[in-house]
């Protein structure tokens, strides 16, 4: 059970990986043109009104450190979209819905509903913290090969606050499989409802929101471990498997 889940799922992981990999790469390569870029902005940035202004001073006192950048461009940013969108591809779709051949093959296996369920999370998750703990890790692999470094300590709490978070985002994305009969609609309204999450959290969370713990903003700005947030996003994550486990047991196939 455990390796027809895992083939079903492993090329959205391993595309997912490489995808991040390049983008930790990238980063890492561009770390001097845009120390370049960084000085130039900075006498016009710095005076400039209004949020555009205040964004883009705090996007510059934020990147003034390797530390920061790391956390600012790829943290904060790409691999947060990204790991993101491989969370929610992880959770849509499932061999019980779509094709009758998955359904016919996953109702014929000796096991319940929820274990099959709980299988399917055990397999993902277990991706899911792989994709959050390869791509932190580069950072203090590569970091040399530019004359900066990393701390490994600062790559493995990242790794922990985007496992926590993109958790919830599979979590949901898992739900939401369980009542639609195809891959993209989970999918598609995941992401949508993560759009909306985000923007909530820049007027009203801030570093608090679920999007703040996946980048763990809070520990990159004042140092401070993000216990609370954590925790919550282990709670909700294991109240949306439980809705899922329970509306794939009312399913009717």
């Amino acid at each position: 059970m455990y390796h027809k889940i895992w083939l079903d799922v492993r090329w959205r992981a391993l595309i997912g990986l490489a995808v991040l990999a390049v983008s930790v790469c990238s980063t890492v390569a561009s770390r001097g043109a845009l120390q370049e870029v960084d000085v130039h902005l900075q006498p016009s940035a710095t005076t400039g009104n209004g949020l555009i202004g205040a964004a883009i001073a705090e996007a510059i006192a934020a990147q003034r450190t390797y530390r920061g950048y790391v956390w600012y461009q790829a943290f904060n940013q790409n691999l947060l979209y990204i790991g993101t969108l491989v969370a929610a591809l992880l959770g849509s779709g499932s061999p019980l819905s779509g094709s009758g051949r998955g359904v016919l093959f996953s109702l014929a296996l000796p096991a319940s509903r929820a274990r099959w369920l709980a299988a399917r999370a055990a397999v993902c998750l277990g991706a899911l913290l792989g994709l959050a703990l390869v791509p932190s890790l580069l950072f203090p692999l590569l970091s040399p090969l530019v004359g900066e470094q990393f701390a490994v300590g600062d790559a493995l709490v990242r790794a922990v606050c985007a496992f926590a978070a993109s958790g919830v985002v599979f979590a949901f994305a898992l739900l939401l499989s369980t009542v639609f009969n195809d891959v993209w609609r989970p999918f598609l309204v995941t992401c949508f409802a993560a759009l909306l999450l985000g923007m909530a959290e820049l007027v009203l969370l801030r570093e608090r929101g679920l999007f703040g713990l996946m980048s763990a903003t809070r520990y990159f700005r004042d140092g401070s471990f993000p216990w609370l947030e954590l925790l919550g996003g282990a709670a909700l994550a294991a109240a949306l498997l439980y809705g899922a486990a329970a509306s794939l047991a009312r399913r009717d196939f």
